[in-house]
């Protein structure tokens, strides 16, 4: 397989569609966004969508989200998610890269991500390219 990502600059289409497919593979809690919703995160200077293509179709997406704060600008990996079908194939490793190269290029300090244990297949990616667990607590608070 063959797959190509890139940042997704204007929503179409074929993005909504793809995110409606995917997102519920993600999250069963979470609703998939409308065009709309994708508009503002696409539109944002600080937030990347990449998605991953194979074929012409949208098979995976990262969203990466920049933030500047006292100690330096920073970014954060959410939302990784690639089509059950395309699992295993090196769609997630491509993604993660991309979203690691933009970061760089930035002038990131660091990248952070969180992930299920559950997610074995995508912790251990997470490890193979250099992420490592860092002893922290994460905390939230549902508004």
């Amino acid at each position: 397989m063959t797959v190509e990502v890139r940042a997704a600059h204007t929503v179409d289409v074929a993005l909504v569609d793809a995110f409606a497919r995917l997102i519920p593979q993600l999250s069963a809690s979470s609703p998939p966004p409308d065009h709309d919703a994708l508009a503002a995160i696409v539109d944002d200077p600080n937030t990347v969508v990449f998605v991953a293509e194979s074929d012409g179709t949208i098979i995976g997406s990262l969203t990466l989200a920049f933030y500047r704060i006292p100690t330096g600008l920073k970014a954060w990996i959410e939302d990784v998610v690639v089509d059950d079908a395309a699992r295993g194939q090196g769609v997630g490793e491509a993604l993660n890269r991309a979203a690691l190269a933009e970061a760089e290029q930035r002038g990131a300090k660091n990248v952070s991500l969180t992930s299920r244990a559950s997610r074995e297949a995508a912790n251990r990616l997470y490890r193979r390219i250099g992420f490592e667990l860092y002893p922290t607590n994460v905390y939230r608070k549902q508004l």
